[in-house]
C-alpha cells in the first residue's frame, strides 16, 4: 500500500491546503467506512485513491444532510445543498467546506465527474421522496433514479476508454447496484420496518401473506412466511450477482481486483443475509469482520503477485 502522501503526489495535489482538504476527507471515509476504504487502499492504483476519497465523502455528506426530518425539511435541505455543490463545481465563489474543495479539485481533474455529481443531486430526491414501493417496477425506478448515480459516482472512475466497453460497464454496474440495493433493504428491514416502510415491494410481501406492519415484529406466526420472503429476494439479488463475473474484465488489469472484491464482499453481505432468514426481523446483517479481512487479504496478495509477475515479465522493477 503506497502512503497517503505519495497518492496525492502521483494526482500531481501539490497545494497545501488542498492536500489538508483531502486528508481530512480521507480521515472521514476511514472512520465511517473502514473496510471500504482499505479495499481502496489496497485494490486500487494510488493515482485513483484521492479521487474515491473525495466522492465518497460527498456522497457521505449529502446522505447526512438530507436523511432525517420531514420530507419537506430534507427536501429544502437538498436544494440548498445542490446549490452549493453546483456553485463550487462550477468554480462560481469560494468554498467554504473541505469536502466541496476536494470535490471540485476532482472534477477539475475528472471533466466527467461534474456529470456524474448531476446526476447524483439529480436522484436524490428520490430517495427524500422514498416511502416503499408499491410493485417491482418501484424499486426499479429507485435504483434507475438514485442507486445507480450513487454507484456511478466512484464507478466512473473505473471506466473504460473504450466506448463499447464502457456501454457495457455501465450495463454491468446497473446490474450490480440492483444486487447490492436488494441487499442492503434485506439487511435494513429491522430498520425500516420501524419507521413504516422497507425495500421490498408491498405485492411481493403479499404474495407471501405478509404487509409492512408484520415486518415489526421480531416473533409470531408470520416469521416462516418471512423465511420464504428472504429466500425469494435473496435469490434475486443472487442471480443479478451472478451476472456480474464479467464486469471486472471489462476494466484495466491494474483495476480488475477491487472488482472482483467488491463483487464478492456483496456474496458475503447476501451469505449472511441468507443464514439470517427471519432474524433479520430481530438485528440487521453484517459479515463477519474476520471473512472480510481475509477477503481483502487474498485479494491484495493476488494483486501484488501479478504485479511482480508483470514485472518479471516485461523487466520491469516494482
Amino acid at each position: 500500500m503506497s502512503r497517503w502522501p505519495a497518492a496525492l503526489d502521483q494526482c500531481g495535489i501539490s497545494d497545501p491546503s488542498l492536500r489538508r482538504d483531502y486528508s481530512s476527507q480521507r480521515t472521514m471515509v476511514r472512520r465511517f467506512a473502514a473496510a471500504e476504504y482499505i479495499a481502496v487502499r489496497l485494490l486500487l492504483p494510488a493515482r485513483l485513491h484521492p479521487s474515491v476519497v473525495a466522492v465518497v465523502a460527498f456522497m457521505h455528506e449529502t446522505d447526512n444532510r438530507i436523511d432525517t426530518g420531514e420530507s419537506d425539511a430534507r427536501l429544502a435541505a437538498l436544494r440548498s445543498w445542490d446549490r452549493t455543490v453546483t456553485a463550487a463545481v462550477e468554480c462560481r465563489g469560494s468554498v467554504e467546506q473541505p469536502t466541496l474543495r476536494a470535490l471540485a479539485d476532482t472534477a477539475r481533474r475528472h471533466p466527467f465527474m461534474a456529470a456524474r455529481v448531476r446526476d447524483f443531486l439529480d436522484g436524490a430526491s428520490v430517495e427524500v421522496a422514498w416511502n416503499g414501493f408499491e410493485t417491482e417496477n418501484d424499486f426499479q425506478a429507485y435504483v434507475d433514479g438514485y442507486s445507480l448515480p450513487a454507484l456511478m459516482l466512484t464507478a466512473s472512475l473505473l471506466e473504460p476508454p473504450s466506448q463499447a466497453d464502457a456501454l457495457k460497464f455501465q450495463d454491468g454496474c446497473r446490474t450490480l447496484i440492483e444486487a447490492m440495493q436488494r441487499i442492503d433493504f434485506l439487511a435494513d428491514l429491522a430498520e425500516d420496518a420501524a419507521e413504516g416502510r422497507v425495500g421490498i415491494p408491498r405485492d411481493a410481501l403479499a404474495r407471501f401473506g405478509l404487509g409492512t406492519e408484520d415486518l415489526a415484529h421480531g416473533t409470531g406466526d408470520h416469521l416462516p412466511a418471512v423465511d420464504r420472503l428472504v429466500t425469494a429476494q435473496a435469490r434475486l439479488a443472487g442471480t443479478a450477482l451472478d451476472s456480474c463475473d464479467g464486469l471486472p474484465r471489462l476494466v484495466e488489469p491494474e483495476l480488475q481486483r477491487f472488482l472482483d472484491t467488491l463483487i464478492a464482499v456483496q456474496r458475503l453481505r447476501l451469505q449472511d443475509v441468507e443464514r439470517k432468514g427471519s432474524a433479520l426481523l430481530a438485528h440487521g446483517a453484517r459479515p463477519k469482520v474476520s471473512a472480510t479481512v481475509r477477503l481483502l487479504g487474498r485479494q491484495y496478495l493476488t494483486a501484488r503477485s501479478r504485479q511482480r509477475h508483470s514485472g518479471e515479465n516485461t523487466g520491469v522493477r516494482r
